[in-house]
């Protein structure tokens, strides 16, 4: 518990209080009149207050109220009205000291609920972040692997020569997919080793969009990439958000819309960019599995608005609005 953690080491303050006390006690047996006598009080007044900024109330409290007692006795030999007014005095000097102590503590057991919080909720982060990183570049090279493996089942006899490309597709689309776990992987067992600095995998961004469009042709489906507006400089995570997004649109062209094209369109505005994926075929209304669910987590987590659906005149389109920061310069 983050209390027993606050704490520390425990009884260590409550051992020197208690030898204080015993201090206390003793010069007042001793020399009652000693100039130590209200220095000590004092001192043990302060220690209290450490005590109750370590211990929990159910070790604290009995120690200020031990205290309270044994300076009460020791003090109390002169008419009732003076015995009464130091015990007033005392009374309050402890009390103030405890709870100064107890604020104390319970606000750094505050601050140690929040930062637990914080890392926790940056675990949840992180982990949703990998599963959405696996999910894309899983899903894309199985989309693309399932379809060029079905091509060349289906001309192996006939078209030796397309088999072999299918073939060769899908040998370098799953050296690219095991690579890229290997560096994931990594990364995974660095950060929970912490055998060295977190390394992440080198992420893909807008830049790669011709790499994909190629890959989605061999794959059977032809991309028609167009970029509009000045391209300003990106932040990685919009960079790579896009990307995906794009990515899983046209996973899910090469699996389920039945077509051989389709459009992407990037547009670069002050403020804002602008993805937007469109094809032809079979449309029908959206199935919100584990992809368009990956692409509106992105969306929501850098402030956008993201839209899928099937279009009027056939076909699914998908839009994703990303915020961009006015101030990036437009790259000459």
């Amino acid at each position: 518990m983050p209390t027993d953690r606050v704490r520390g080491r425990t009884g260590v303050r409550l051992t020197v209080l208690a030898v204080m006390v015993v201090g206390l006690v003793f010069v007042m047996l001793i020399k009652p009149s000693s100039n130590l006598v209200i220095p000590l009080m004092v001192a043990t007044d302060v220690m209290v207050g450490f005590v109750a900024a370590a211990e929990p109330p159910r070790r604290a409290l009995p120690a200020a109220a031990l205290t309270v007692a044994v300076q009460a006795l020791a003090t109390a030999d002169g008419s009732l009205l003076d015995a009464s007014l130091v015990a007033i005095v005392e009374i309050l000097a402890i009390a103030t000291a405890w709870l100064i102590g107890n604020t104390v503590r319970q606000r750094r057991i505050y601050a140690t609920i929040r930062r637990e919080q914080a890392e926790t909720e940056a675990v949840q982060a992180e982990r949703l972040r990998i599963a959405r990183e696996l999910h894309d570049m899983i899903a894309h090279s199985f989309g693309v692997i399932s379809v060029q493996a079905g091509m060349g089942r289906r001309v192996f006899d006939t078209q030796p020569d397309q088999a072999r490309n299918a073939l060769a597709t899908i040998e370098e689309t799953s050296r690219e997919t095991a690579g890229a776990l290997r560096r994931l992987l990594g990364t995974l067992r660095s950060s929970d080793t912490g055998s060295g600095p977190e390394l992440r995998e080198p992420v893909p961004g807008l830049a790669d969009l011709d790499a994909l469009a190629a890959r989605a042709a061999d794959a059977g489906v032809q991309v028609t990439l167009r970029r509009d507006g000045d391209r300003a400089p990106l932040a990685p995570d919009i960079d790579l958000a896009a990307y995906r997004i794009i990515q899983e649109s046209i996973t899910n062209v090469i699996r389920h819309a039945g077509t051989d094209r389709c459009d992407v369109v990037v547009r670069h505005r002050t403020g804002e960019l602008t993805v937007e994926i469109i094809d032809a075929g079979r449309g029908g209304p959206p199935q919100f599995g584990y992809g368009l669910s990956g692409m509106r987590e992105r969306v929501s987590l850098l402030g956008g608005e993201f839209e899928a659906g099937p279009r009027t005149g056939g076909g699914f389109r998908i839009l994703a609005r990303l915020p961009l920061p006015v101030s990036a310069p437009p790259i000459t």
